[in-house]
């Protein structure tokens, strides 16, 4: 699919969701026995987004406050649907939310607007390119002083998730 969409004869995108919260991002951290070191963060506010990028950046997003579910996934893909110029791949994980009732119903639908689905293979998220950007998003893009308040993180992360494709990029290098 990549070679493919190299020579552009498709268009190849990887989809995924996660959300921005109040509760900040610590991927790991240590400290002396003697050391209080805390981080100051809040429950319960949080942004959910939907997005899809392919390698040479071009990202397309939505966001919620609500829950991501099948019917949000599937508004966006039929959204999405309704632009495309010509064969394109989406890549999503096995989340019980991509593999819904609803979302195969829509496979044929999709594929007569030239949309098609691709599912990895279970527990291999290093295979979608998308959890990168959502990392970069989360303990780079986002500065600590963005988590003061809810009004000021949201804000933040509309910023940041406008700007990715233009200032902001990832490079998706194969190799």
């Amino acid at each position: 699919m990549e070679q493919r969409c190299n020579t552009g004869e498709i268009d190849l995108y990887y989809g995924d969701e996660t959300h921005i919260s109040e509760e900040g991002y610590v991927p790991y951290g240590w400290q002396s026995r003697d050391e209080n070191i805390h981080i100051k963060s809040a429950k319960g506010n949080k942004v959910n987004c939907f997005g899809m990028i392919r390698r040479d950046n071009r990202f397309v997003y939505e966001t919620t406050y609500e829950m991501v579910n099948a019917n949000f996934i599937i508004e966006q893909l039929n959204k999405f649907s309704y632009g495309i110029k010509k064969h394109t791949v989406i890549v999503l994980d096995n989340a019980k939310i991509h593999q819904s009732k609803a979302m195969k119903a829509m496979l044929e639908i999709w594929s007569k607007r030239q949309l098609f689905i691709f599912y990895l293979p279970p527990y291999s998220p290093h295979l979608n390119i998308i959890e990168r950007l959502w990392k970069e998003i989360k303990a780079r893009w986002i500065n600590e002083k963005d988590y003061q308040s809810a009004d000021q993180l949201f804000y933040a992360t509309r910023l940041v998730l406008d700007t990715i494709g233009k200032q902001l990029k990832i490079n998706y290098k194969i190799v």
